[in-house]
Formats: structure tokens, sequence, C-alpha cells
């Protein structure tokens, strides 16, 4: 059965455009969402509790479907373990005509090239910041702050709002300092 998918846009937002290409292609059943936000898509969740196989979501575009690469992977996946298919008209994807590389596993590849691309770009920059003396995480607190700070704890004479008030040392600071 060919299942058409709609969800408001930016440039559709009464989806009156997708309606129109999804009836051109054949979908007589349509499931429109509510709004075009990413979260609690009620009619998408019900969709895919409810595919059964040999199902085709019809969608105006990728972006329709999911919101991130990784969500659309996971749907690919949801969808492809119910033995459904997708069919997107303006990218002209249709997971039923496999002829050779399947679009799941080239989703998968750019998933896993987009995840590479940010720990690379990461490291780079944490190499270049060390390069230049720039230390990653949260700066260390002044040795002769933190020392003073466990003299007084060690004194029992003051409460932590007062070693904080005169060290800048907070309690988890002090706690961890104490531990080692």
């Amino acid at each position: 059965m060919f299942i058409g998918y709609m969800r408001p846009s930016q440039d559709d937002p009464n989806c009156e455009n997708q309606r129109q290409k999804l009836t051109e292609i054949g979908c007589v059943r349509m499931i429109t969402e509510d709004h075009s936000s990413p979260k609690k898509r009620v009619q998408l969740k019900n969709l895919m509790n409810n595919l059964t196989e040999g199902d085709k979501i019809v969608i105006s575009r990728l972006s329709i479907l999911a919101d991130s690469t990784r969500h659309l992977v996971d749907l690919f996946e949801i969808i492809d373990g119910k033995g459904a298919f997708v069919f997107s008209i303006k990218e002209k994807i249709d997971t039923n005509n496999d002829s050779g590389y399947s679009f799941q596993t080239i989703l998968k590849h750019l998933l896993e090239f987009q995840s590479d691309l940010i720990s690379e770009k990461t490291k780079k920059g944490l190499s270049e910041a060390k390069q230049k003396g720039i230390s990653a995480g949260r700066p260390r607190k002044a040795d002769k702050n933190v020392q003073r700070a466990i003299e007084m704890y060690q004194t029992k004479s003051f409460t932590l709002s007062e070693i904080k008030a005169e060290t800048g040392i907070s309690k988890s600071t002090l706690y961890r300092y104490l531990e080692n």
C-alpha cells in the first residue's frame, strides 16, 4: 500500500504542495503531522508502529520524514526491518528498487563519514590549541589557593562558604583535592 506522509514546513505550511505530489504518485492513504516540530511526531510514530510488509511510505522529500542523518538511518532500519519501503519524490529514492548498493547502506556510510569528520576536526583543533599553549578543559585553580583551602578545612574552624569566599575554591573542587 502507498502511504503518503506529510509534515508542515516553511515553504508548505498547510501541506498542500505535498498533498498534490503524493496524490499524483497514487497515494490514497495520507498521514499528516499537525506541526513541523521534530518533537512529538505522533503520526510518524503511529505510522512506524503500524507498517506492514510491502507498505511503501511516500514522501515529497527526505527532510519531511527525518530531522537528522541519524534519525533517517534509524527510521530506515525500522522500515527495512518491517519489510516496508520508502519512496522520496524529490531525491528519486526508492528503497524497493535496489540496484547494487542500497540507499540504506550509503546512508550508514554517510553517517559514519559525518561522524569521522567531526571527530577529526575536533582532534585537529585540540592539537592546534595545545601547540599554541592553550590547554583544553576547565582551568586549574592556583595551587596556593587550593593549599590555603585545604589548610582552612583541616582546622575545622571555617565553614565551606567561608573557605570559598576567601580562596575561590568550591566545595566540589576542595573535596576532589582532599581525595587525592
